[in-house]
This record gives structure tokens, sequence and C-alpha cells, in this order.
């Protein structure tokens, strides 16, 4: 009787064995060694795909990107830059929410990753399209990038210790009730984004209108 087959040694394979390995153990667990048992295949079989774990990193990062739901910008969507604005940045922290441990490998910015370039893209010229002067459009996509994954990069909520003695009001008379705030984390986390962004895009609208008509003779992004 015929041994079953190996499946065959793939990007997607090595890309979905070293994402699993981020999102349970981290950043540091992923080697080439550790990556070639988890697939059952030799090490060296490894660089026929990737050169170098940077490159699996990178490409798992892009992945992420790729959840990020980009439809809001599409030219038939009836949506204004704001409300864009707004639903992308709820989808694009919920993709890094459900893979934190990839975030800081995102944050570093899109490099030469395919969906990431597309996502940089889509948000810098919805933003131009929309009346926004490029060096503003640049910004904004700049600016949103910082606070989406500044705030996927941990729980505010979740670091504070739920130990209701490490709040003496003799030292913090203000933190009574922060020993609640790590059984909250979910709804304070929420309500933290979403106060934020209001406040960033509330600023951005007041922007808008004193730029968005205005002719500009910039050229350099």
């Amino acid at each position: 009787m015929a041994r079953p087959r190996k499946p065959l040694l793939s990007r997607d394979r090595i890309v979905d064995a070293a994402h699993t390995l981020v999102d349970t153990e981290g950043l540091a667990a992923v080697s080439t060694r550790r990556l070639a048992a988890e697939l059952g295949v030799s090490g060296p079989s490894l660089y026929n795909h990737f050169r170098t774990k940077d490159q699996i990193l990178e490409a798992v990062a892009d992945s992420v990107s790729a959840q990020v739901d980009l439809s809001m910008f599409d030219a038939d969507d009836e949506r204004d830059w704001r409300t864009a604005l707004h639903d992308w940045a709820v989808s694009y922290r919920s993709a890094l929410r459900a893979h934190p441990n990839i975030v800081p490998v995102l944050a570093r910015g899109p490099g030469h990753r395919p969906a990431g370039l597309r996502l940089a893209d889509a948000v810098f010229g919805a933003m131009v399209d929309a009346g926004w002067p490029a060096p503003q459009a640049t910004s904004i996509g700049a600016l949103m990038r910082y606070f989406v994954t500044g705030s996927a990069l941990g729980s505010f909520a979740g670091g504070f210790p739920d130990d209701e003695a490490a709040y003496d009001p003799a030292d913090y008379p203000h933190l009574g009730q922060a020993h609640l705030l790590a059984e909250r984390q979910e709804i304070v986390d929420d309500r933290a984004f979403e106060t934020g962004l209001t406040a960033l895009l509330d600023g951005l609208a007041v922007q808008y209108e004193q730029v968005a008509t205005a002719p500009s003779t910039a050229t350099d992004r």
C-alpha cells in the first residue's frame, strides 16, 4: 500500500505555520529550524521560498494587512472621507488586535509588502480624491497608522493590576477604582479607541474646511 504523500511545501504553508507560532508564542519563537520541524521538512528546503526569517515575518505581517477591509475606499462606495476613515480604522484595529504579536513588524511600515502597499495606496488615493492636498493626505495616512498600531500594541486597562491593595490612597488618591479596569478591559479599551478616533476625525474635519478647497502648489508628499 502506497505511503501517503506529504503536502508539498509552499509559501502559504510556511506563512501559515509562522503565523501560528507568532500568534501563540511571539516573534522570538520563529526560526527556520523551528518552522522546518513544525512542517516536517529539512531546514534548507525553506530557503527555496524565503531567504531569511525576516522575509517570513514580513509575509506574516502582510497576511494580516490583507485582512483589513478597504471597500470603503472603492470608487462606487458612497461613504464620505470621514466615515470611510472611521470604518477603515475600526477594521484595521480589529485585524491587529486579533494578531497583536505581529504589530511591531507592521509598525515599521509597509516596506515591500503588497497588501501593506495596497492599504497605503487606498487611503492616500481616497483622501486626494476627497479634496485633500497630497501632503496632507500623506500626513493623514501616517497619523492613522500611528494611532491604530499604537492602540493595538497593548491594553491600557489590562496594564493595571486587579489587586485593590496595590493602590494605597496615600500614594494614589485618584486610583481607588483602578483595580476594576482589568476586568473591564475590552469596554475601556474600545471606548478609549472610539474617543481618540472621534477626536482625530473632528480635528481633521476642521482642517478640511481650511485646506481642501485651497489650491496647493506643493508636489512633495
